[in-house]
């Protein structure tokens, strides 16, 4: 397949290299010091469950030089979606597929406001992936990846997808009711993430706290009752689900988010808490520990905008 994938960080590099390593023709999008080190070195995927390989750079920080696609895979921070949204329209054709495999919740419709609907498909990936230089990016973690349509149901094209990346050793799964798995992904990792973020604690000490997990398993159950108001197709397991993957992320790992913090990067708090805020108010759904969430990282996420906060 002709494939780009836009932005080549620890989610796009990672499984838009093992789709290259298969042998598919995949552009890497990609800016700066990580463009130029991919072209002259080509790039390198170091994995927990794949091993370190390293692929050919065909990389450009211009959609327009590659063209029309048959996948976009759309994995930027969300924090770029204003620009890389309307940056992707030389790789979208009439028969491309465009597959948003992004944390947040509402990526899918913003794609679907400016192509075709009908080209739109979600995912979500599970990972701690991050470039550790240029030219480089680590995988951790599962290393998987759901998707689906953004409607109930299995299509021709899901199943297509799914066996090419199959084929790429990706682990992943192509479900009937992704929308449903999104509002589970994106409940638990707001509600943890944001707690892991203002504590600037591990996963084993969150947990363990009856107080601590009391609070992430209440704005965890806030985020689900925003899209059971919202008309999503939840799944009954969701609450349990979410639970379970606070309990099985590593004992010593941190939220992206927390890093991101840590580090002075920029952060993704308004895809995540700041749309539960958001979809509350729009739906009528008090979100009260996410109020308290928001009101204590968000002048640490404006001093990291402003350039104010290295870490």
């Amino acid at each position: 397949m002709d494939i780009a994938v836009m932005g080549a960080g620890g989610v796009g590099g990672y499984f838009g290299g093992l789709l290259a390593r298969a042998g598919h023709n995949v552009t890497f999008i990609a800016r700066g010091a990580h463009l130029e080190a991919i072209r002259r070195d080509g790039l390198r995927v170091i994995s927990g469950n794949d091993g370190d390989f390293t692929v050919a750079g065909n990389a450009t920080d211009d959609p327009a030089l590659a063209g029309p696609q048959e996948l976009v895979l759309f994995t930027v921070k969300m924090y770029h979606n204003d620009d890389a949204i309307h940056a992707i329209a030389p790789l979208v054709g009439p028969d491309s597929i465009i597959l948003t495999l992004q944390n947040g919740i509402d990526n899918g419709d913003r794609l679907a406001e400016v192509y075709d609907p009908e080209r739109v498909m979600i995912g979500s990936a599970y990972l701690e992936g991050r470039i550790s230089e240029p030219g480089v990016v680590t995988q951790g973690g599962p290393g998987a990846a759901s998707f689906g349509e953004r409607t109930p149901g299995i299509t021709e094209r899901g199943q297509r997808l799914l066996e090419v990346f199959q084929t790429a050793n990706w682990r992943v799964e192509l479900l009937e009711n992704m929308t449903g798995m999104l509002w589970k992904k994106f409940a638990y990792l707001s509600g943890s993430a944001g707690v892991c973020a203002a504590s600037g604690c591990m996963y084993g000490e969150l947990r363990s706290i009856p107080e601590t997990r009391a609070a992430i398993q209440a704005a965890i159950a806030e985020a689900l009752a925003v899209g059971e108001a919202s008309g999503a197709p939840l799944e009954p397991d969701s609450l349990e689900w979410s639970m379970n993957a606070l309990d099985n992320f590593p004992a010593t790992g941190m939220a992206s988010l927390a890093k991101d913090f840590a580090e002075g990067r920029p952060v993704e708090l308004e895809g995540l808490t700041g749309t539960v805020i958001r979809m509350g108010r729009e739906y009528g759904v008090a979100t009260p520990v996410n109020d308290a969430l928001y009101a204590v990282l968000k002048p640490r996420a404006n001093r990291i905008e402003a350039g104010y906060d290295s870490g």
